[in-house]
């Protein structure tokens, strides 16, 4: 079972989707899940995760909707804000609902660097746990090294970091984001998800040679059993389609064993997001 581990769905509102800017026209219209079935179809997954753009609770309670009728959508990565007073009761009430299965903040927009280490987002953190859900860590690269001291406060918890925070592809920048990563991967309750990185390369000149030594220093910090597949669409569509985006993960690991390419095309996915045993049935 192959499954997309990160993907969006929205309405395009200007207001709402502020971040998309004047090079990015592409996306200024609906995403639907029927605009993503004939391309699930096309490149043979299965499932997919979709996640949350908006600090927006409606969003969320959307996307669970959106999860019912289309049964593609195993889980939804979510947001509430984890720095309210009532965080507890604000999990509790979406958690009823079996596909919730993360929640995640823009970090990357935050004005400070080490947002995420502020005590009451920390108490948010916390009560993510006893609902059974990861959080997932959107971030840039000079991010890294609080990231890795932000997770170390929370040894139970499942992360997943996004879009491998994002590398300077572009630019060709490696080593300083590679040394900070491995110390991210160090924590073992972090996963990482191989999404969004055609889109940090040139968006009109890429190759998948360009991404290759990327994807090696993430298969070396964190091994086939922790990395996630996830295209992020229609973000990607920016760099390429979604056939081509999936197969630059897709044909990477073919180097690899069954195992591992099954635990990165969807193994892990199942792991981190909705907790499924070996029977392939949910235990969330």
């Amino acid at each position: 079972m192959i499954v997309d581990a990160h993907q969006h769905f929205w309405r395009y509102d200007p207001r709402a989707c502020a971040w998309i800017d004047a090079r990015m026209d592409v996306l200024k219209r609906d995403f639907l899940p029927v605009d993503l079935v004939p391309h699930l179809d096309q490149a043979g997954v299965h499932a997919t995760i979709a996640v949350q753009t908006q600090h927006s609770v409606e969003e969320t309670e959307w996307l669970l909707e959106l999860a019912d009728a289309n049964p593609f959508i195993a889980g939804v990565v979510g947001w509430v804000d984890l720095q309210a007073d009532d965080v507890e009761a604000q999990i509790a009430r979406l958690s009823t609902h079996a596909r919730l299965a993360g929640i995640r903040h823009l970090v990357q927009r935050e004005a400070d660097d080490r947002f995420l280490l502020g005590s009451a987002f920390g108490r948010g953190i916390a009560s993510l746990g006893q609902a059974g859900l990861a959080y997932d860590i959107l971030i840039y690269p000079r991010h890294l090294a609080v990231a890795a001291d932000f997770v170390a406060r929370y040894p139970s918890q499942a992360f997943v970091l996004d879009h491998l925070a994002k590398p300077e592809i572009r630019r060709g920048a490696i080593d300083a984001w590679a040394g900070d990563l491995r110390r991210l991967a160090a924590a073992p309750n972090v996963w990482c998800k191989l999404s969004g990185l055609v889109t940090e390369a040139d968006w009109r000149t890429w190759t998948a040679a360009e991404i290759e030594p990327y994807l090696d220093a993430a298969f070396d910090c964190f091994g086939a059993a922790r990395l996630i597949a996830g295209s992020d669409w229609p973000v990607c569509t920016l760099a390429a389609d979604y056939s081509r985006t999936m197969a630059v993960v897709r044909d990477y690991v073919a180097r690899f064993t069954s195992a591992e390419r099954e635990a990165v095309l969807g193994g892990n996915a199942r792991t981190a997001y909705l907790k499924t045993g070996p029977d392939g049935r949910t235990h969330r």
